[in-house]
């Protein structure tokens, strides 16, 4: 287990790169399976997961070579072999199960194991999944240990479907069963995320039709193969706000690389309400305050100022603890919503060891009561990336020595994130321990 020690009550301040959103390089890393050309991929973050599917690439037989250190990957799946028999995909990662339809389109058949899993957001089914699949022609059966799939036909059939939500990775897959398919595919109320609209450019860049992308209906017509190329991922967004967040709650002034400002509106107003104002100039975005953190009270009486988290272009989820860290040391309360997951706010327990007064209102709904003193503590992160960074941001704003234990989520998503925070004037540190 890694943990954290933290030396807070220090002003960040200064420039950050983000690196590339795990959630559109693991997608397009499974991508890659679809096409037997070369593929050349840059700006790859040195992160736990994107070393598992290289592994998992590896034993297939795929000729892989990377540079983290310039974040240069080759990739090619000329020699790629898969036996259902014996190979497995890794049931720790909840992103194996994109793997499943290259599995489908070169081998007619995949296999996944019975408990692939995240982060802990609560119930995080694979039906969607299992349904996607199904509808494209997969023949699904139930095994001791997890599923095996089957494609009697050799090749997928095009098909239209409308999720029950929507829901970023169930999108991807059925874009990746789509873009070799047998005729026109659409899909209704897909994701429209910008991690969902970067996987999307990255199929297009490969020779896939799709229309649509930032909507939530996508129509892909169906080609006989894909090509290779180059493609750069652009800055995580939520590693924009969590730097933007870090220079606001330690009273600092960081300024953050973001290329994507468009995508910003809804955030932007989000740190308003916490007296935070973001500026975007010349590609790079920055925090400012006017002394502490303050809630803005809302127009309408007697009713607590609201942060509600969804699907895109809903705030997304990912960012609530972020948020959550900037209400626990703003002064007033606000109400935090999580339409999506149950059970993943159930950390107000750490929070109070800080001294912050956190209340869970129900499995989604949270509220805190801010600018109460806060004193260095001793918390443990549940297995949730943004949690781990929030409780690590509240940690950073008191002056003293706070410890962080189960930080590990963080390296799942966030290369070289200590190294960062320490650029900007931080006193962090990891440690191993039980």
């Amino acid at each position: 287990m890694s943990n954290l020690i933290v030396h807070g009550g220090t002003p960040l301040a200064g420039r950050i790169i983000p690196s590339a959103n795990k959630n559109a390089v693991l997608p397009i890393l499974c991508a890659t399976l679809l096409t037997r050309e070369p593929v050349r991929l840059k700006g790859v973050p040195e992160i736990t997961d994107v070393k598992k599917i290289l592994d998992v690439f590896r034993n297939l037989g795929s000729d892989i070579a990377v540079d983290f250190r310039t974040g240069v990957l080759d990739v090619h799946h000329a020699n790629t072999r898969f036996d259902p028999a014996h190979d497995r995909l890794p049931e720790e990662m909840r992103s194996s199960i994109m793997l499943v339809p290259g599995l489908m389109a070169r081998f007619a058949a995949a296999r996944i194991e019975d408990d692939v899993k995240g982060c802990t957001l609560g119930m995080r089914e694979i039906d969607p999944h299992v349904e996607v699949f199904e509808r494209f022609g997969a023949l699904v059966e139930r095994l001791s240990d997890g599923l095996a799939l089957d494609v009697p036909d050799g090749r997928l059939r095009a098909n239209d479907h409308w999720t029950d939500y929507a829901s970023v990775t169930t999108t991807e897959n059925f874009v990746l069963c789509a873009v070799l398919a047998q005729g026109t595919s659409t899909l209704m109320n897909a994701a429209s995320e910008p991690h969902v609209q970067e996987f999307c450019q990255f199929m297009q860049m490969l020779g896939a039709k799709i229309e649509g992308l930032g909507t939530s209906r996508l129509r892909i017509e169906g080609v006989s193969s894909l090509r290779g190329g180059e493609f750069s991922f652009a800055e995580d967004f939520h590693e924009i706000v969590t730097f933007l967040a870090l220079g606001a709650i330690t009273g600092g002034d960081v300024q953050v690389k973001n290329s994507t400002p468009e995508q910003f509106p809804l955030i932007d107003r989000t740190f308003a309400k916490f007296g935070v104002h973001i500026v975007h100039e010349n590609g790079w975005s920055r925090a400012v305050t006017d002394g502490k953190l303050k809630v803005k009270e809302p127009f309408t009486r007697n009713i607590l100022q609201k942060v509600e988290a969804a699907p895109w272009p809903y705030l997304p989820v990912d960012l609530l603890p972020i948020f959550v860290a900037l209400g626990v040391k703003a002064e007033g309360s606000v109400m935090y919503w999580n339409k999506v997951y149950d059970g993943a706010m159930g950390w107000t327990s750490e929070l109070s060891k800080f001294g912050a007064h956190a209340f869970l209102s129900d499995p989604h709904r949270m509220v805190t009561f801010g600018g109460k003193p806060l004193s260095p503590a001793e918390v443990e992160s549940p297995y949730i990336i943004r949690v781990a960074i929030a409780l690590l941001m509240v940690a950073a704003s008191i002056p003293g020595r706070s410890i962080i234990h189960n930080a590990t989520p963080i390296r799942r998503a966030h290369p070289h994130f200590v190294e960062n925070i320490c650029s900007l004037g931080a006193r962090i540190e990891w440690f191993e321990g039980d």
